[in-house]
């Protein structure tokens, strides 16, 4: 186990929390929370591999604070052990209906406790990787479809909480069917890696990201940056794909290249992320439409910038 991997510990009683913390620190960094309100806020802003929760606490119970734990966004797919005095089946059932993934009782036996936590651990890792893996395009190594889609509104959402602008990219690789006619399937998929790669180098700061949406065509989604800087930031990107010197069909093109369209927006409360979807994607068909290879790019009020 790692002293990076966190453990909440939520329990009324200083004395047992104090005591379960010094059976599990030297294996993890453990926070402690000492009414149900309190946990469920910790919970909410910290990133926790696992929550240990007293079933018995005044106010609202280990029951109840664990069925609001599993239904906040952000704390539902955290385990939740359950610690308590009681023994009987009635208890157990119950807290495992509501999503417990084990119990610990009390008085604790330290062997046992380290065991169980090891193990809920260790298959929280495991999930995680399984997630992670299924977020990512396995030819690319960028994010997929499935990710941009569980990822894009909360990007909105970020934008409209921080009052920072927002721009949302189209990217295609120009007559991709006619290269893959040309020099097959297998080359066509090492173009796409690296369009995808090129592009991941220009969309590296925190709040970028990059996806691959399907086949030859890409989103990008990046936070902060107003419209003439976004514009001329894939300007370059485009121009490094085109500075790969991939040979294309020489009747198509001499080299692949991509066209781009996009958008940037101060999104606010009420603005429709998927409306502006549809507008980067006209800006993507105007670039196509005006001879590919360029950038042509909108603003909030749909001014255009083009290049070339």
């Amino acid at each position: 186990m790692s002293k990076q991997d966190n453990i909440l510990i939520i329990d009324d009683s200083p004395v047992q929390a104090k005591m379960l913390k010094s059976i599990l620190e030297d294996d993890y960094t453990i926070t402690l929370a000492n009414t149900a309100e309190a946990g469920l806020e910790c919970a909410r802003n910290g990133s926790f591999c696992l929550v240990l929760l007293d079933v018995v606490m005044p106010g609202m119970d280990g029951f109840g604070l664990l069925k609001r734990l599993q239904e906040e966004v952000v704390t539902q797919h955290t385990p939740v052990i359950l610690i308590t005095s009681l023994s009987d089946v009635e208890h157990e059932e119950r807290g495992l209906t509501l999503g417990a993934v084990d119990y610990i009782t009390k008085p604790y036996h330290p062997p046992i406790v380290r065991a169980r936590i090891h193990t809920q651990v260790k298959l929280y890792r495991y999930q995680q990787q399984i997630e992670l893996r299924a977020m990512l395009d396995p030819m690319t190594g960028i994010s997929n479809r499935r990710s941009y889609d569980a990822c894009c509104h909360q990007k909105w959402q970020d934008a409209i909480r921080l009052g920072l602008p927002l721009s949302l990219c189209m990217m295609d690789i120009d007559k991709f069917k006619v290269y893959n006619d040309t020099f097959g399937h297998p080359a066509g998929d090492k173009v796409i890696c690296s369009v995808a790669q090129t592009a991941h180098h220009y969309l590296r700061r925190s709040t970028d990201f990059l996806a691959r949406y399907g086949g030859e065509e890409f989103v990008a989604i990046s936070i902060g940056s107003e419209t003439a800087e976004v514009f001329e930031q894939f300007k370059r990107l485009r121009q490094a794909v085109e500075d790969l010197h991939i040979p294309h069909n020489p009747e198509a093109s001499p080299w692949v290249t991509v066209s781009i369209g996009g958008i940037t927006v101060q999104p606010k409360q009420g603005d429709v992320y998927d409306t502006y979807l549809k507008v980067a994607d006209a800006m993507l068909y105007d670039a196509k439409r005006l001879g590919r290879n360029r950038v042509i790019w909108s603003n909030g009020k749909l001014e255009q910038l083009k290049e070339k």
